[in-house]
């Protein structure tokens, strides 16, 4: 099974989702932190159940209400690229 791998691009987004969020409601962005953690923690069992990405290369995997993980797979790794508000473009 492929290893999980963020990427310190993806961590940076993370925090910052968190941060925010946390700023008005600490429970929502703890919970929202929990979610994203929990559907990208199944991506090595399960890394082709995402649609592919925008980019080649890439697939997303959409977390409601509005976020996308953005991540690579290889044999060896699944590697979360970015998490983004779904309104964000990337790259």
């Amino acid at each position: 099974m492929p290893e999980l791998e963020w990427s310190a691009p993806a961590i940076g987004d993370l925090t910052a989702i968190i941060d925010y969020i946390s700023d008005d409601n600490l429970d929502a962005a703890l919970a929202l932190l929990d979610l994203i953690q929990r559907q990208v923690g199944q991506l090595p069992d399960y890394p082709k159940r995402c649609r592919a990405g925008r980019v080649e290369g890439t697939r997303e995997l959409f977390v409601p209400p509005n976020y996308i993980v953005i991540y690579a797979e290889s044999a060896s790794a699944v590697r979360v690229l970015r998490v983004l508000h779904a309104a964000q473009m990337w790259p």
